[in-house]
């Protein structure tokens, strides 16, 4: 999966993509998952599967859940 960076937040694309980052494994997660894809809106991940969004990350708000997924159980660990 590839996502375009330059619009998104200098906060979460730390988060996201440094190995120490809070969002890291959820990552690595959706890089394995084929019935997941992701784009950047407003500076935000918006995290989408089989076309339907689950999940919204922010560099410095909360993560917004929006359906209940496996990838927005692995925050809550």
């Amino acid at each position: 999966m590839t996502v375009d960076t330059s619009n998104m937040c200098s906060h979460l694309q730390r988060k996201l993509f440094e190995e120490d980052g809070v969002y890291h494994p959820l990552w690595l997660a959706m890089q394995d998952d084929a019935e997941v894809t992701a784009t950047v809106r407003s500076r935000q991940l918006h995290i989408y599967r089989n076309g339907k969004k689950v999940l919204v990350l922010a560099g410095k708000a909360a993560p917004k859940v929006i359906r209940d997924d496996n990838l927005c159980k692995m925050l809550q660990q």
